[in-house]
């Protein structure tokens, strides 16, 4: 990838002057590769910010149509996007946000025969989770332990959402807290019970914000902490856990050791 020109230098002059980005941190940013799962309510903010910090390129994986319903939270996507694949929408979104980066779409859902293949398919450097339902995210977890990828999980639902990121090697993954998926019916989901997009808003400018921390260097990332927020009190709050030896696909006996 190309060293920054005048352009981008201006373009990216307010990252820039961050103490923790710099010129190196901005270029770090222009020659990384960032896979989004889920271009829906997380990741409308998640691909928008990313794009926007000026990350080279970005996959988008969704294999979900844009419908009338997604607008009051999915924010990449338009009245006149309705009926369009979603992958494709947000890549035109993206584009005319900042036409110089690269947007890759996948327009399928990820499964276990296919999620290894999008993930090495650029060689990503960072995953996130935008995803709405278990089996995704139970696979993007053990699919990034397997392949030694860090990636940021988020959830959101109603007024409350929560975060973590793994890194390989410096902290538990996402099945040590929460060991097996839940049987359909057990957790409501957005259907049953609404969702504020302004909370799938916050939540996705989160993982974005250490996506872009995990490229550049900058701060302390979520590793071993959950945070969790509820809208309605704009209460934050950050619980600790530790690696789960008896996770079973990080932990010291392994039960899951392929897709």
């Amino acid at each position: 990838m190309a060293t920054l020109i005048i352009e981008k230098t201006n373009r990216y002059a307010r990252n820039m002057a961050l103490a923790g980005i710099g010129e190196a941190g901005q270029q770090k940013l222009w020659e990384s590769k960032v896979l989004l799962i889920g271009a829906g309510g997380l990741g409308s903010p998640i691909a928008l910010y990313l794009a926007a910090a000026g990350v080279g390129t970005l996959g988008i994986v969704d294999g979900d149509v844009v419908d009338v319903s997604n607008l009051q939270r999915q924010i990449v996507h338009s009245e006149a996007a309705v009926g369009m694949e979603k992958a494709l929408s947000a890549q035109k979104r993206l584009w005319e946000l900042n036409g110089g980066v690269t947007v890759v779409p996948y327009c399928e859902e990820v499964t276990r025969s296919n999620i290894a293949d999008i993930i090495n398919d650029k060689d990503y450097d960072f995953i996130i989770d935008g995803t709405d339902n278990f089996s995704a995210k139970f696979l993007i977890n053990d699919a990034c332990v397997l392949l030694q990828k860090p990636f940021s999980h988020a959830g959101v639902v109603a007024y409350h959402g929560q975060v973590l990121t793994y890194v390989p090697g410096r902290g538990p993954c996402y099945r040590c807290i929460f060991e097996e998926e839940p049987a359909p019916g057990d957790v409501p989901t957005a259907k049953d019970i609404g969702i504020l997009g302004a909370a799938a808003g916050t939540i996705g400018t989160i993982q974005a914000t250490e996506a872009i921390k995990y490229i550049t260097g900058a701060g302390e990332l979520l590793t071993g902490t959950l945070l969790t927020y509820d809208a309605l009190t704009m209460t934050f709050r950050k619980v600790p856990f530790p690696q789960n030896p008896d996770c079973a696909v990080c932990g010291d006996h392994r039960t899951i050791t392929a897709l």
